[in-house]
């Protein structure tokens, strides 16, 4: 009899460093450092600061996931790891918070990706196109088609998705370049000078804002969201050639890369900008890098930043549906969810069906944001669920060579006990203190109904994985199997 097809690791340095690289780039670098004007009123200059200071609990725990996957290469990485190295429950509902929270906001970016692509056809004169795409079925049939399309992609294999992700993450660095290079070239003052010959408007910069630690502490742990993504490079350990080598080296330089990238492309921004002006057009629309550089640029050099902009959201798409689809094929290889979502293509050797589910909940968060009408609640609930996630992986850094010894001994990067101390307590001291911000900044916020707050909606997510996991636990051990031993070793590849 022939043996069933199994995931085949052809992804290499290259391609897991862009899987990183193209989760992390996208809304966060050309919407979010703006629009946060709007959502946390009162951070001012400040944006450049909350930004840094966001990217500390990131990179510790970049670091715990570095070492971890070192040890633990397989698919569904964040969920392997903390149900081996922690506790099954945690890992299964942390991870589970994570595909929620990962599923929606695929949804969100398709989504919010139309209007960049609107913009482009205004600004090359495409009137009726421009208008028909601010149509709301239109916007959400084309941001399906999106989805659908790359989950097509994801599905025909390695090569297919790197082929495909590749291009476009070079082509958005070089035209994200245009940003930076403009960004510094120009002045506040050529700016109000742009302002007033085209919108006949006398502006006048604001220099200084009073500086609020509790303002400043909210905008960090919402711009923390511009740092998640590396972790999708972990989801994807049961597909990376030389393993324990390629997906620590991948996750570090993505992180690196993608905060240096980020940090010069929101300055350089900020630079000709005036917040000021940023802080005051947030509250009245939907702003965007391009759209604020575009009165200093020439028509054609706005056009390039717009379509570097709208290649930065699509290229989230794919990369996003790898990380959690891998994530149900683990769960599902575990037994906690059903056994034929474990399928793999007899051609591709690709999760198929796990790719099809999650391209089903992706539409969910488009339907999601069209009638919510903010896509900062898709960005709320998936911070909450990466900033658990991180913190359990934090954890399980420094509780792995007592629950599971033989694994930790495989550990090879940052084989220092004392150094893994250093990165698991840091991590988990700094993110405790950016979730607690961040929850006591969703609960205090005045919405409209219940449901607009992120953190209620992130516990009954919780409440219901503790349910499927208590049932699917008994189910186990039912049927004969001693779930304790399951997970004590890793699911074969």
């Amino acid at each position: 009899m022939s043996k069933a097809p199994k995931l085949s690791r052809q992804l290499g340095l290259l391609a897991l460093t862009a899987t990183g690289v193209c989760s992390m780039l996208g809304a966060s670098i050309n919407v979010v450092p703006f629009m946060i004007q709007k959502n946390v009123p009162g951070i001012g200059p400040y944006v450049l600061y909350a930004f840094a200071f966001a990217a500390v609990p990131a990179i510790f725990a970049a670091l715990a996931y570095g070492i971890l996957a070192s040890a633990m290469p397989r698919a569904g990485g964040s969920y392997i790891y903390a149900s081996r190295g922690l506790h099954p429950y945690l890992g299964f509902v942390a991870s589970f918070s994570q595909w929620f929270g990962l599923s929606i906001v695929i949804g969100v970016i398709a989504y919010v990706t139309i209007p960049f692509i609107r913009d482009i056809a205004m600004e090359l004169g495409w009137v009726g196109m421009s208008q028909t795409l601010e149509l709301g079925w239109v916007r959400i049939s084309l941001a399906l088609l999106l989805i659908w399309s790359f989950v097509g992609i994801n599905i025909r294999g390695a090569k297919s998705y790197a082929f495909t992700l590749l291009p476009m993450m070079f082509l958005m660095f070089v035209l994200g370049g245009i940003v930076i290079i403009a960004g510094y070239y120009f002045t506040p003052s050529d700016f109000v000078t742009a302002l007033e010959l085209r919108e006949n408007r006398n502006f006048i910069p604001i220099e200084n804002a009073v500086f609020d630690w509790r303002i400043f502490l909210s905008a960090a742990a919402l711009l923390f969201s511009s740092f998640i993504g590396f972790d999708s490079i972990a989801q994807a350990g049961g597909e990376a050639k030389n393993p324990t080598k390629t997906l620590p080296r991948a996750i570090i330089l993505s992180i690196t890369s993608v905060g240096l990238f980020y940090f010069l492309f929101a300055s350089a921004v900020y630079h000709t900008v005036p917040w000021s002006f940023v802080a005051e057009e947030a509250i009245k629309k939907d702003i965007s890098a391009p759209g604020l550089l575009s009165y200093v640029l020439p028509s054609g050099l706005g056009i390039a930043i717009l379509l570097g902009a709208t290649i930065a959201l699509i290229n989230d798409l794919p990369a996003m549906l790898l990380s959690v689809s891998r994530l149900m094929f683990a769960w599902a290889k575990d037994g906690i969810f059903p056994n034929f979502i474990t399928t793999i293509h007899k051609t591709y050797k690709t999760p198929n069906v796990a790719l099809l589910l999650a391209g089903l909940m992706a539409s969910v968060g488009v339907f999601g944001s069209h009638f919510a009408g903010d896509f900062f609640l898709g960005i709320d609930i998936m911070v909450t669920s990466m900033m658990v996630n991180f913190l359990l992986m934090c954890i399980t850094l420094i509780t792995l060579p007592k629950v599971n010894k033989e694994l930790a001994d495989k550990i090879s990067m940052f084989k220092n006990r004392r150094l893994q101390l250093i990165i698991g307590w840091a991590g988990i001291v700094s993110l405790i203190l950016f979730l607690a911000v961040h929850t006591y900044k969703d609960l205090s916020s005045n919405v409209e109904e219940w449901y607009f707050h992120s953190t209620p909606i992130w516990l009954l997510v919780m409440g219901m994985a503790s349910l499927l996991f208590v049932t699917k636990w008994r189910q186990l051990k039912n049927q004969g199997s001693d779930p304790d031993k399951i997970f004590k070793v890793l699911p074969e590849e």
